[in-house]
């Protein structure tokens, strides 16, 4: 039987995607115990090109590639959760290279603890350039979704959660509060999010608690691009974008708490800055100024 789905959806990004594949190829984990489902999202590279020499390159694996017309991340994804045959699904991005115990880490967690639904696990960026003197770790952040919470796995506290490029869910999950929400998430170039927060406050709504498993490590490869300027701006901006559409398609009460968070986030984004201005480290204080308005106007405009 098969224990693990794993889910990479990808789009334009061959290269990245064969450091991803290579990583699951060096998986501690039996190969009898997991597929590999690469969702295709209409990519014009050499993709297929690619998926269909590692597959026979690696005749161990379960590989297989699957193609999503409809543009758009949680579109893929739904579309690998639908053809994945897996009792438990793992998502990893196209652009993240798993540790070699990560799927042993992620079975074993559904194994041993039966109760446990949902989880993820820990983030490291990988920089292929030299980080701009304005990045701090609230940007990084918001770019990488790095994270570490300890050696040991623990709950995820209040509203927090992982990153889907790096998380598990047993199948029943999506049968009980449904896929990702296709309005939602990034589609092509464009970075909007929100499908990842709409998901986790679903499955926190029912009840359900994400853990964290520290073995379960992925590295995020982070190219020169998302470290501009323009990169910056725009996702910044889409974030607020995202939170809009998400909170105004749970009704006005959802939209108008967001913007009262909104609020409260500005208090907290002054007073960081006034932190780094102490330390005398203005453009640091500048461009978390610069993320805070950018997410605002976004979530006012819906652009």
């Amino acid at each position: 039987m098969i224990g693990l789905s794993i889910i990479v959806a990808t789009y334009n990004r061959s290269a990245y995607l064969l450091r991803t594949l290579d990583s699951l190829a060096r998986q501690t984990l039996s190969p009898e115990r997991f597929e590999i489902v690469v969702v295709d999202n209409n990519s014009t590279d050499d993709t297929p090109a690619v998926c269909e020499a590692f597959a026979e390159a690696h005749p161990e694996l379960r590989l297989r590639r699957v193609m999503e017309p409809s543009q758009g991340i949680s579109f893929a994804r739904n579309r690998g959760i639908a053809e994945s045959r897996g009792a438990c699904i793992v998502f990893i991005d196209d652009d993240e290279e798993a540790g070699v115990r990560w799927a042993e880490s992620y079975f074993r967690f559904f194994d041993e603890h039966p109760g446990f639904d949902a989880a993820g696990g820990a983030v490291v960026p990988v920089y292929e350039a030299p980080l701009p003197r304005w990045y701090s770790h609230y940007i990084e952040k918001m770019i990488t979704g790095v994270m570490d919470m300890g050696p040991r796995i623990v709950p995820f506290r209040g509203k927090r959660y992982p990153g889907v490029g790096n998380s598990g869910f047993r199948r029943s999950l999506f049968d009980r509060f449904g896929n990702f929400d296709t309005a939602l998430g990034r589609s092509g170039t464009n970075p909007m999010g929100g499908e990842e927060k709409d998901f986790a406050a679903r499955l926190r709504a029912g009840g359900v608690r994400y853990y964290y498993i520290p073995d379960a490590e992925i590295y995020h490869i982070t190219p020169a691009y998302k470290l501009s300027e323009t990169y910056f701006a725009r996702l910044s901006r889409m974030i607020g974008v995202s939170e809009r559409v998400r909170t105004r398609n749970e009704g006005s009460a959802s939209y108008a708490r967001r913007l009262f968070a909104e609020a409260v986030k500005w208090g907290g984004t002054l007073v960081l800055s006034a932190g780094y201005l102490l330390r005398l480290r203005p453009r640091k204080a500048l461009y978390l100024l610069r993320m805070r308005r950018n997410i605002t106007c976004g979530l006012l405009t819906g652009r």
